[in-house]
């Protein structure tokens, strides 16, 4: 990419987005694989051409939602930020929405300078499916006791190493350790909706997270458990990974 010879010249934009994840295999740019980094980068040329750099704030698994992803664009081109949002969201899939965009210090970075993050889980907890739900919650038809889930949840609460909650990969390589600030478990009519927040998440955390409370409800595992669970630092103790589909980056924090 071109850029000016002096960095100085460089703006930095701070975009805030939303996407429906299920046409996209995650964020970030992968070969044969159609990602949101690769919708927003072609929308962006069509704009301000190809002279940018963009930084996401995070990486999302296959079909994972977000109702607020953050993305910070350096480029020396002069368009004012309400123009590039509305031409941004001219260009872009319905599946993808630009809702603001502002200048930020230089200094800004859409992942390293996040505070916290919150992702949510929504489970349509209804012996019968809602089709207008396919793709966005995780159907589970047995009933879930959401207190009895919620107060189990509060073990993942605070600074501990989360291996036995991480798909490991090369991405997660080193400290896998990540301090959950909440955790909560609520129910609205049939709809039961997992909220936690953390300073950062490794590889499939809050899925694997979410299949162990499941795994709770099912009796499998005792809520006690997920205490030694979390410190036995062995995946093989936790519940499996629960689908994608109802997993949202829900706020990012700066």
């Amino acid at each position: 990419m071109q850029y000016p010879a002096d960095e100085r010249d460089l703006r930095n934009l701070l975009l805030t987005i939303s996407y429906d994840g299920r046409q996209f295999h995650g964020w970030q740019i992968q070969q044969n694989a159609f990602t949101v980094q690769e919708a927003f980068q072609t929308a962006l040329s069509k704009v301000i051409g190809d002279g940018f750099d963009i930084k996401g704030c995070s990486r999302t698994d296959s079909g994972v939602h977000a109702n607020m992803y953050c993305v910070s664009l350096k480029t020396a081109h002069p368009i004012p930020p309400e123009r590039l949002k509305a031409a941004l969201n001219r260009w872009l899939p319905l599946s993808v929405a630009v809702s603001d965009c502002r200048e930020v210090d230089p200094e800004f970075h859409a992942r390293y300078s996040c505070k916290s993050k919150e992702y949510i889980y929504k489970i349509w907890n209804s012996e019968v499916r809602n089709p207008f739900l396919e793709g966005y919650a995780l159907h589970y038809r047995y009933q879930l006791d959401e207190k009895l889930l919620n107060k189990a949840a509060q073990a993942y609460v605070g600074k501990h190493d989360f291996t036995s909650f991480c798909t490991q990969d090369n991405r997660d390589a080193g400290d896998l350790t990540r301090d959950v600030k909440a955790f909560s478990v609520t129910r609205d009519g049939c709809m039961v909706t997992m909220r936690v927040e953390a300073d950062g998440f490794l590889y499939n955390m809050v899925r694997i997270m979410v299949g162990t409370l499941l795994r709770v409800a099912q009796g499998k595992i005792k809520p006690e458990e997920i205490s030694s669970i979390i410190a036995k630092r062995d995946r093989r103790f936790a519940g499996p990974t629960a689908q994608a589909c109802g997993l949202y980056l829900n706020k990012v924090n700066y």
